[in-house]
């Protein structure tokens, strides 16, 4: 996620069956590996890819066990 993150190509815009917006996160193999909240606007979605592009890569990882 954190390595992914930065990059454009790596999202994909998408519009639920409901007609709302969200985006997945991609890895380079193409497998997604992040699927985002609904959205109220195409606007709310963008600027959410912004902020995950800004956060992510210095996000703090936990160990789950």
């Amino acid at each position: 996620m954190k390595a992914n993150a930065p990059y454009d190509a790596r999202y994909q815009k998408l519009t639920a069956s409901n007609g709302s917006p969200y985006f997945t996160l991609t890895a380079t193999n193409g497998q997604v590996i992040g699927v985002s909240e609904s959205y109220s606007s195409i606007t709310a979605r963008d600027n959410g890819i912004t902020w995950v592009k800004t956060h992510a890569p210095a996000a703090p990882t936990a160990d789950p066990t």
